[in-house]
């Protein structure tokens, strides 16, 4: 086997009570603990503590050390987890437990921890990395750790390279310390990422906070060679609208999308705002019966255009208006859609996996029909005054109606779209 001279840095020199590896993606930091895990092991067998390995969730734990580990080291070495969150390793019991929710903290209350594992530290609760720093109470206690960078005022930051009186060692990686990585897949994750934050972060391997515009890479296409506008009604597998319902100072919005066969390219295919106000600029409310009506008129376009949708996912937190399109539409004999709630997953989430489509050639817009979403997506913005975390401006400034609406329809798809990465 063979290890790039960072990784040689980290076996000599990771000796300290917290050992720390911060930086990009794709680097190298975690293959190395592979090798250091069995040997952090082995020194406390025996003695007095228990082992913990932490990740975001269980689940991502399995996939990014348990997994691997019994890849090199076989399942008679490193066991699968069983029912109480324990894996044997190394012949010691290791408790697998997720990080990412403060009910962890009871979890770990109470605990004497002779060493632990931690996997997307930045990912965690920090009420449960609180409490894990009063359970590392013997003599030799070591912690070992990775992470990608985040924002610069985020609690691990300052953990890592403001906290006093600490016994740490902390090593930072660029994508460009990894030796194995070829030239071809280097340049692509620097196209992936280039203009967004996550290219500071998880190419060079810095805290940089996100600032300015959220989609640069559409922004600049836009005032460029629009190669993200399309003309022609391209060849769509899968049909979704998504819809967000306009509260106060917000509009009613739909949009429709479209993915190809194999999810290897999303269309941003038809888009409405309807504002909730009066031609004077006073709030008005829009009944039910007539918000139905719009959204059977935005469903019939679509249905003329580019064929029937193949589902219709819409803000889970507005359960009365979703029954109300569902009725309009049975009276409108539109009964076969499929209305369901949105996932809502992490903004943030989507925003990356939007933005990775864009970087990579993959999203395209229809110049004609989809002007509110091209404006939306030019303007927004991330929040200059959230310091602590990635936060998308929501001051009436920007569109996030129809963003929220966009990204309903392809949340439920990211695992596909990501899989041909």
């Amino acid at each position: 086997m063979s290890f790039s001279e960072k990784q040689k840095e980290y076996f000599r020199s990771a000796t300290h009570r917290w050992n720390v590896k911060t930086g990009a993606a794709r680097s190298g930091k975690t293959y190395m603990d592979y090798y250091v895990i069995p040997k952090r092991i082995r020194a406390v067998a025996g003695k007095d503590g228990l082992n913990v390995m932490l990740g975001h969730t269980q689940g991502t734990l399995k996939r990014n050390i348990i997994a691997p580990l019994q890849n090199i080291w076989g399942t008679k070495l490193v066991t699968s987890i069983n029912q109480d969150g324990v894996s044997c390793m190394f012949g010691e019991p290791v408790h697998c437990l997720g990080a990412d929710k403060i009910t962890a903290v009871d979890r770990i209350r109470g605990m004497s921890i002779k060493y632990i594992y931690g996997d997307e530290v930045v990912t965690w609760h920090p009420e449960v990395f609180r409490m894990l720093e009063s359970r590392l109470d013997k003599p030799y206690s070591r912690f070992d750790g990775t992470c990608n960078p985040d924002n610069p005022h985020h609690w691990f930051f300052e953990f890592l390279y403001k906290k006093k009186g600490i016994d740490r060692y902390v090593q930072e990686y660029t994508i460009y310390d990894n030796p194995y990585l070829s030239k071809e897949v280097v340049r692509n994750l620097e196209n992936e990422y280039r203009g967004t934050v996550d290219f500071d972060r998880l190419i060079l391997g810095r805290w940089a906070a996100a600032e300015g515009l959220i989609y640069r890479r559409f922004a600049d296409d836009m005032a460029s060679d629009r190669t993200m506008m399309i003309d022609v009604v391209p060849q769509i597998s899968r049909i979704t609208i998504g819809v967000d319902f306009g509260g106060s100072g917000s509009a009613h919005t739909f949009v429709c999308t479209g993915t190809d066969r194999g999810f290897n390219r999303l269309y941003g295919l038809l888009s409405e705002r309807i504002e909730c106000k009066d031609s004077e600029g006073r709030q008005i409310e829009i009944d039910p019966e007539k918000l139905g009506q719009m959204f059977c008129d935005f469903v019939q376009r679509v249905t003329m255009m580019f064929g029937p949708p193949d589902r219709v996912c819409c803000d889970s937190a507005e359960q009365t208006l979703i029954l109300g399109l569902r009725s309009t539409a049975r009276k409108r004999g539109l009964g076969w859609l499929k209305i369901e709630n949105a996932l809502k997953t992490s903004i943030n989430d989507r925003i990356r996996a939007a933005q990775r489509l864009m970087a990579q050639g993959r999203f395209f817009v229809m110049e004609q029909g989809c002007e509110s979403l091209i404006k939306a997506l030019e303007t927004a913005v991330w929040d200059p005054k959230s310091v602590i975390v990635d936060k998308r401006l929501d001051d009436g400034t920007s569109d996030i109606d129809t963003l929220d609406a966009f990204e309903y329809t392809f949340e439920r798809d990211i695992s596909q779209f990501i899989r041909l990465e």
